[in-house]
């Protein structure tokens, strides 16, 4: 992509696990404060999963004046998204939950099928809370770290 074209692509995609960040963390806290407002345990284990670190670097061109201290300015000539890295790369990766599908995209009988069903209790959870809004509708990941591809 050009530079005007990767910008708000790249823009895009971070601010969509910035909030993707903020709904997994909103759910729990309702789990946390369900679970301080009676007096047992739930009978099951909560998984506590969370979504890849990522931040956008942008370079600028530099430029001298004189030869003893460079200054730095210019224009922005590159961006990045750089991101957590998940060992294995993408073919570790299980697919939690489709984006076309709010159910789990693993049988009963596949390992992750628990955090799977976990992940579609937060979908709900989301929505409940945003009063139909919003809810993260791709899940995918290795153990306890989420990746997301957004479609930007």
């Amino acid at each position: 992509f050009s530079l005007g074209d990767e910008l708000p692509k790249l823009y895009c995609k971070a601010n969509t696990l910035y909030w993707a960040k903020a709904l997994l963390t909103m759910t729990y806290d309702f789990i946390d404060s369900a679970i301080l407002s009676t007096d047992s345990l739930p009978p099951f284990k909560i998984p506590r999963l969370r979504f890849v670190e990522a931040r956008l670097a942008l370079a600028h061109s530099q430029f001298t004046k004189g030869l003893v201290k460079p200054k730095f300015g210019g224009t922005v000539c590159g961006i990045y998204l750089l991101e957590e890295k998940i060992e294995g790369g993408s073919t570790a990766f299980t697919k939690y939950i489709h984006n076309m599908n709010c159910k789990p995209s693993l049988s009963a009988d596949k390992d992750g099928y628990d955090i799977a069903k976990f992940l579609a209790f937060t979908q709900h959870v989301q929505y409940s809370k945003s009063r139909g809004l919003v809810f993260v509708s791709d899940y995918q990941g290795k153990l306890n770290k989420l990746g997301l591809i957004p479609g930007c």
